[in-house]
């Protein structure tokens, strides 16, 4: 066995620059699919200073199984997969990748906002079957329209500035935001489903906001608004925003996350019309990866730099 302080990483890789920085440690694959007694397990063996978290959830049993454990470092900027209460109950810091990937989902939002706008899956296959639909199809021209953005962090404020170049207004919700550029307008939720033609959410999953697309909120949109989601499926009351598809309240969903991941099989989105769908990877670029494991890898370093230096 190493007599390397351990990192443990819910994955199967990191990238190499990531690796490269965490050379004074034994690095700790989980594999692909890390499950709860997997993660508690490897806790066990090699009681790690650090995780650094890209696929599962730490609680506080895997936690409790590394007495060592300092840092809980999020490949990522969404921390909601840690038990932040726990970790700050045991003394253990958490870290998260901000903006480490905000370009990659930002650009997955604004495809998934077009692609809803414009048709193009359906375009495409009605073209690879032999049908011309100039005729009868209208795409939707967003140039003029509102976008509603809830959140207004790196990911959301990248994406406000792609709208607003294409002439969008932007409206944005965000209790937390300050300094926000001029082509941002500050509102209330309520301005939100009133005002907004499409609406996207960059906000982190909490408590407070969970299931936050609901039967209410949907039934306050525009007719025929259009909802984008590349933030936790967790925001959204699935059966609610499929009955809102289905009834033409929400012209179109384009989703990148899910409430439960990886989506269930049979799930009631499938074969449904009018939702455009990807596996939760809008932040999966290889720019991204290299981006969020060296972010991760710093953070963790940080801490345990700092916890060195006060000890």
């Amino acid at each position: 066995m190493s007599t390397k302080p351990a990192i443990l990483v819910t994955a199967a890789d990191l990238a190499p620059q990531a690796e490269a920085l965490l050379g004074d440690f034994e690095i700790v694959y989980a594999g692909k699919t890390p499950q709860a007694a997997d993660l508690v397990a490897l806790a066990q063996r090699h009681n790690p200073v650090g995780i650094i978290v890209r696929y599962g959830a730490v609680t506080p049993e895997i936690m409790d199984a590394a007495p060592a454990l300092k840092v809980i470092s999020k490949h990522g900027s969404g921390t909601d997969t840690i038990d932040k209460p726990a970790a700050a109950a045991r003394g253990i810091a958490v870290t998260a990748a901000v903006g480490a990937n905000a370009a990659a989902v930002a650009e997955q939002a604004m495809a998934l906002l077009l692609g809803c706008a414009k048709s193009l899956v359906q375009l495409n296959e009605r073209m690879h079957a032999g049908h011309w639909d100039k005729a009868t199809h209208k795409s939707v021209e967003l140039a003029g329209r509102t976008i509603g953005l809830i959140g207004l962090g790196a990911i959301g404020r990248r994406f406000a500035r792609m709208c607003d170049a294409m002439g969008m207004r932007v409206i944005g919700f965000d209790p937390f935001a300050a300094d926000l550029p001029g082509y941002i307008e500050p509102v209330d939720l309520d301005a939100i489903w009133r005002e907004a033609d499409a609406i996207s959410l960059h906000c982190p999953l909490t408590p407070g906001n969970r299931a936050m697309i609901n039967a209410q909120t949907l039934a306050q949109c525009k007719q025929g608004v259009i909802l984008v989601n590349t933030a936790r499926g967790g925001l959204i009351d699935e059966p609610a925003l499929l009955a809102a598809v289905q009834s033409g309240q929400v012209a179109v969903a384009g989703l990148d996350s899910f409430a439960v991941e990886p989506m269930t099989v049979p799930h009631i989105f499938h074969g449904q019309p009018g939702f455009l769908l990807s596996p939760h990877i809008g932040g999966v670029t290889s720019a991204a990866y290299v981006n969020m494991g060296v972010a991760a890898a710093q953070n963790t370093l940080g801490v345990l730099a700092a916890l060195s230096v006060a000890g």
